[in-house]
């Protein structure tokens, strides 16, 4: 029988050392019916001067309820439970194709077809490198997505490549601030017009804020952040085409990886 997700014992099988706050990864049941998740503890959170209010995992399951609106499966399941740390955040653990690569670094001037440019830089040798990340559909909805939820902090690590060729994104607790904050690897289709599709699935964010999802966000984010989500969809909306950075934030997380 198939775990409860919100109220089975999560046992804790290891720390990930490369996030920048407390992460584990845990198991949620047993035997074949057991489920591997990411549990991201509410102590655990280093401060922020700049995400003063709420909590980040509050945060990431915001993230997970504006992608389920948008209906492209972009955000692994996340919810909010008690853990062996206290309340946290959990995420269906998603395993990604170790062959793939999304967002990758080149040599400088060597862009593959298909791929699209971002920018240029030196790598730990000294030589000229250029970011990249391929054009694919799954990637595009993902930079649609980042543009919405507001995302300061799409680095190339936070992007999963799934065997089948979808991506998930992960790790967005940096998101939904009321001032533009929007850093991303995904620029390369900067000025390009969003399809109807890529428009649909903002404008089913955009009305669901007026109901059921502006409630269900309300438990996680300000209301001042909310009305700022609304005014994001309807500018991206309106311009339907990828903006160009704006506000004072870089335009790149740093590292991109």
């Amino acid at each position: 029988m198939s775990p409860d997700l919100a109220r089975d014992e999560l046992v804790l099988m290891a720390q990930i050392r490369t996030a920048s706050n407390v992460t584990l990864a845990g198991r949620i049941g047993a035997g074949e019916d057991a489920v591997d998740v990411v549990y991201k503890p509410v102590a655990g959170e280093q401060p922020l001067w700049d995400f003063p209010d709420g909590t980040l995992a509050g945060r990431e399951v915001a993230a997970y309820l504006v992608s389920e609106v948008m209906g492209w499966d972009l955000v692994p399941r996340t919810w909010l439970r008690d853990g062996p740390l206290g309340p946290g955040m959990v995420q269906l653990w998603r395993e990604p194709d170790a062959t793939q690569e999304a967002v990758t670094i080149v040599p400088a001037g060597k862009v593959p077809d298909g791929w699209h440019h971002v920018f240029d830089g030196l790598d730990a040798q000294e030589r000229v490198v250029s970011l990249v990340h391929e054009e694919s559909t799954a990637l595009r909805r993902m930079a649609v997505f980042d543009i919405v939820a507001n995302n300061a902090d799409r680095k190339g690590g936070h992007v999963l490549e799934m065997p089948d060729g979808h991506r998930h994104g992960i790790d967005h607790g940096l998101t939904f601030h009321a001032e533009p904050k929007l850093r991303t690897v995904l620029w390369g289709w900067l000025g390009d017009p969003l399809t109807d599709e890529e428009l649909a699935g903002v404008d089913r964010v955009r009305e669901a804020l007026v109901g059921d999802l502006g409630a269900a966000l309300a438990e996680h984010v300000s209301a001042e952040e909310i009305e700022a989500l609304a005014e994001r969809c309807d500018r991206l909306h309106a311009a339907a085409s990828f903006p160009a950075p704006s506000g004072s934030m870089p335009a790149v997380p740093w590292p991109p990886f």
